[in-house]
């Protein structure tokens, strides 16, 4: 496991890891998170194991931009396109119907971060990086003492800036909006 500083000499570092399979902690602009390539279930599975999580709770995509979600097959109704114009990028997380149910979709207000998923083909699965039950990292340290150590790789980048996990909001069959996290 290395912990390396958030510059642009080891973007290329850390999507190497996350194409490979690996697991790493990444900052973004809430909290730091843990984060494994969607086309790697040995990785989104192992991601579940580091954190704890209950395999039943899934796990929302951190994306580039909208093309990205778009790519990744989600449709976006107009009220949450409306609410994505306006809050992307940012602490939003929009669950949207993807294939035969739903995605969890967030585009980070984190520009290394967005290189970082572009390099990656637009999409990663990212969960915050503590145990389970436990609050989430606001910096690298923190991140590395829960759940660091199990990771291949763990990004610095300081304290985040936002601090707190991103407000979700799922969009309903109808198209209403309905928020599951303020």
């Amino acid at each position: 496991m290395n912990v390396l500083p958030c510059t642009e000499e080891t973007l290329d570092a850390a999507a190497d890891v996350l194409n490979r399979g690996g697991v790493a902690v990444i900052p973004t602009d809430t909290v730091y998170g843990l984060a494994a390539h969607p086309a790697h279930p040995d990785a989104v599975e192992r991601l579940y194991s580091i954190k704890g999580r209950d395999a039943r709770k899934p796990i929302a995509l951190l994306a580039a931009d909208a093309d990205a979600v778009s790519a990744f097959g989600a449709t976006m109704p107009p009220p949450a396109a409306t609410l994505a114009a306006e809050r992307w990028p940012g602490a939003l997380t929009l669950v949207l119907p993807c294939g035969d149910g739903f995605e969890g979709f967030r585009v980070p207000d984190h520009a290394w971060t967005r290189r970082l998923l572009a390099k990656c083909g637009g999409t990663l699965r990212v969960t915050s990086a503590n145990l389970s039950g436990r609050r989430p990292a606001t910096d690298a340290p923190q991140a590395l003492a829960d759940v660091g150590l199990s990771a291949d790789l763990v990004i610095d980048d300081g304290i985040s800036p936002g601090g707190i996990p991103s407000t979700v909001v799922k969009v309903l069959p109808d198209g209403a909006l309905q928020t599951l996290r303020p």
